[in-house]
């Protein structure tokens, strides 16, 4: 790693290399490069709780991956908007649904400066990808964003991804669920929505979910609620569950057979999908 002088020389306009950011500290558990020792810190902060902690960005990447493919590929949906979308890492939203339908609109929402950097970027190499910087936190913020609305049409089914924001928000519990709905209400018929969740499955490895939520909360970094399975259930709101519904992310429709036992890590995040009628 370089040495901090070396890093901060190349933080962007806006970046505070001293304060922690939920996508950078992403970005460090899925051993990326953008990202700073403030950062790191959170990781090994959780690591203390679960050493196999990386393994909730790894579940929640390899979850938004087989999301898109299935949305993509068997929907007929022709336009995504995903929330938080984090630093580019290997295979983000519009490489995957791109690859399948390359006339599929993407835009991205996020407001973090190292996040809004690589967007310019995207904006540049990719015209049928876009870019909006608000907070997703705001739904009628972003539901009325020119952007959103030039490049979204909500007379057409969407494609919503909320891939590991909602346990990012801070305040009250009942938030997530009030910013869920109110999304919802504005997709029409037929819309998919995908979500994914740190997950306290209320069983031998709840004490150690609870650990690692406290370690997020008292890090730098300041956020990670993980959430039972009817709380998250309850982020879908009137909608019909793709099956198997609510599950841990590396059960919703795995790649291939399972040959090892999953970690405590991989079984304390959660996700699923479901259709708005």
């Amino acid at each position: 790693m370089p040495d901090a002088a070396t890093r901060t020389e190349r933080v962007p306009v806006g970046v505070d290399p001293t304060r922690a950011s939920i996508a950078r500290v992403y970005d460090a558990f899925l051993l990326g490069k953008d990202n700073y020792e403030i950062d790191r810190e959170v990781l090994h902060k959780v690591q203390k709780a679960a050493p196999e902690a990386q393994d909730l960005a790894f579940e929640n990447r390899g979850f938004l991956i087989r999301a898109c493919r299935f949305l993509a590929s068997q929907t007929g949906i022709t336009q995504f908007l995903d929330c938080g979308s984090g630093l580019p890492t290997a295979e983000n939203t519009h490489q995957v649904v791109q690859r399948i339908n390359p006339d599929i609109q993407v835009v991205y929402i996020d407001n973090d400066p190292v996040v809004l950097a690589h967007g310019r970027a995207l904006l540049e190499e990719n015209e049928n990808t876009h870019f909006v910087a608000e907070d997703i936190f705001e739904p009628q913020r972003i539901l009325e964003n020119e952007v959103v609305r030039q490049h979204i049409d909500f007379s057409e089914p969407i494609a919503f991804l909320q891939m590991g924001t909602l346990h990012h928000f801070n305040g009250p519990s009942e938030r997530p669920a009030e910013i869920m709905k109110e999304y919802v209400d504005a997709l029409p018929s037929g819309s998919f929505v995908a979500v994914s969740h740190f997950f306290d499955p209320e069983d031998e490895d709840s004490a150690t979910a609870r650990r690692m939520e406290d370690f997020f909360l008292h890090s730098p970094m300041g956020s990670g609620t993980f959430r039972t399975q009817k709380e998250i259930e309850g982020l879908f709101p009137g909608l019909d569950m793709v099956p198997p519904g609510v599950v841990r992310c590396a059960d919703w429709w795995p790649d291939g057979p399972r040959l090892k036992e999953l970690n405590v890590a991989q079984r304390t995040i959660a996700g699923g999908i479901g259709r708005k009628p």
